[in-house]
């Protein structure tokens, strides 16, 4: 009888289980929202717990743009492995640029930011060596251009800085053991391109619950548990707009009014909402609206995934997609 009450006396001294809290509201208007605008996958996260999903998030889908923020948080990596510095010239590693007055001016960070100068087609990109060929449009600095070639020519110099270390050449192995190995990412595939190298500007396949764990590294701070897993000052720049475009960082999209006028920078309306956004967000962002939005001062990871409807790009369809309106869904329910 003793050894009874003292049982139940330990049981009652046990700490009542959490209440789950149940769904986000505004989870059901925003799961239909994005399944109007063929979503296939939704998946929220609030301080690392789901909050909101749809019926699959574990069928990898591809990114698109999305691979783009990944080389971001290569870039910072590679600064803490000392590969390289965000402000040193990409001629330091090509060779080739070094006799070209202009070419030999331009930075990592400008390659990163879009604004390196090259101009290249959206969706087609050349293999590494073509795009460090590319010829340059504007000036290094003075204007945002979106396009593969940028990502790509930050391949090349990656290849060839790991090739100079002794070092296994390969950009996406770097990230994958760097990054989403020690996250617990499981890629589902990763695109080459015409050369046989892995595209950085496109090609990454994931499921929404694997990108969703980049989400929580980034919502951490570049952080795994509590350790920097990437140079803390380099994942910060990230997330920086430049003066040609402040709604553009190194890899990642940020909330903010801007004077660029491109399609890429029209085809989000973060920009045009800025002021009633959260200023932390990042997005990560690639064609069929595929998004990947961090509000760390929210707690929260956003994950949304949607079949790309090739021929309706090919023929210049503008999407009907709104950012601002999806997330006014979760962020604002009752104002809906």
């Amino acid at each position: 009888m003793k050894r009874t009450i003292l049982l139940l006396a330990a049981v009652a001294a046990q700490p009542a289980a959490a209440a789950d809290p149940g769904p986000l509201p505004g989870c059901a208007k925003a799961l239909a929202y994005s399944e109007e605008h063929a979503g296939v996958a939704l998946l929220i996260l609030e301080d690392g717990k789901v909050r909101c999903r749809s019926a699959d998030v574990a069928t990898p889908q591809e990114l698109w743009s999305g691979t783009k923020s990944l080389v971001g948080l290569m870039a910072a990596a590679a600064v803490q492995d000392g590969l390289l510095t965000l402000d040193e010239r990409a001629s330091d590693t090509l060779a080739e640029w070094k006799s070209d007055p202009v070419k030999t001016r331009i930075t990592l960070r400008q390659l990163l930011s879009m604004t390196g100068g090259q101009a290249s087609a959206i969706g087609r990109p050349q293999g590494y060596l073509d795009s460090v060929k590319a010829p340059l449009t504007a000036a290094p600095g003075s204007k945002f251009q979106y396009g593969p070639a940028p990502m790509q020519i930050v391949g090349e110099i990656m290849r060839r800085k790991l090739v100079a270390k002794g070092e296994d050449g390969n950009p996406r192995h770097y990230i994958e053991r760097r990054i989403l190995m020690p996250l617990g990412v499981t890629v589902g595939d990763w695109r080459s391109g015409p050369d046989g190298a892995p595209l950085m500007p496109q090609g990454l396949v994931l499921a929404a619950s694997e990108w969703a764990k980049i989400a929580e590294f980034v919502r951490n701070g570049g952080k795994l548990d509590g350790k920097p897993l990437v140079d803390a000052a380099a994942f910060g720049e990230l997330f920086k707009g430049s003066q040609a475009n402040p709604a553009y960082g190194l890899t990642w999209w940020l909330p903010r009014s801007t004077p660029a006028v491109d399609l890429v920078t029209r085809s989000t309306d973060i920009t045009s909402h800025a002021d009633t956004l959260p200023a932390d967000m990042v997005v990560a962002a690639g064609a069929g609206d595929q998004r990947l939005y961090v509000i760390p001062s929210l707690r929260l990871s956003i994950v949304r995934q949607a079949k790309l409807d090739l021929a309706a790009l090919a023929a210049g369809k503008k999407s009907d997609w709104s950012d601002w309106r999806f997330l006014s869904m979760l962020l604002n329910p009752a104002s809906d």
